[in-house]
């Protein structure tokens, strides 16, 4: 399965990465992950006309988008839309951040799951 992250660099700016999360077979039943320890999980909604300039993430979370879509900007320019089904490992917790903005003015609802360290 695979995963956008957003993290830090050496040179204080966000930058993507792309990040497949391996599944163990588990036959009849599909495959599955190894469990990630979290603290919780937060529900967000925000309004069609959001566009939140560079700022951390808040903690190491991952964002499941449910609906809607995100433009995601990180430090070195670089673009991403992230649609519904979509999760991003948010990780750019120092540094100068990410830039988020809807796209096509539309609402996006999403769960933030806060990890453990």
């Amino acid at each position: 399965m695979l995963i956008t992250r957003v993290y830090t660099g050496s040179d204080g700016k966000s930058h993507f990465e792309d990040v497949e999360i391996e599944l163990l077979d588990k036959g009849p039943m599909g495959s599955i992950s190894s469990l990630w320890s979290a603290k919780g999980v937060l529900f967000r909604k925000v309004s069609g006309d959001y566009d939140l300039d560079f700022h951390n993430a808040p903690r190491r979370q991952f964002v499941v988008n449910l609906t809607g879509a995100v433009e995601i900007e990180v430090g070195d320019g670089t673009k991403r839309q992230l649609g519904a089904g979509s999760i991003l490992l948010a990780e750019d917790t120092e540094g100068q951040g990410h830039i988020s903005r809807s796209i096509n003015g539309e609402p996006r609802e999403c769960l933030f799951i806060p990890l453990s360290d």
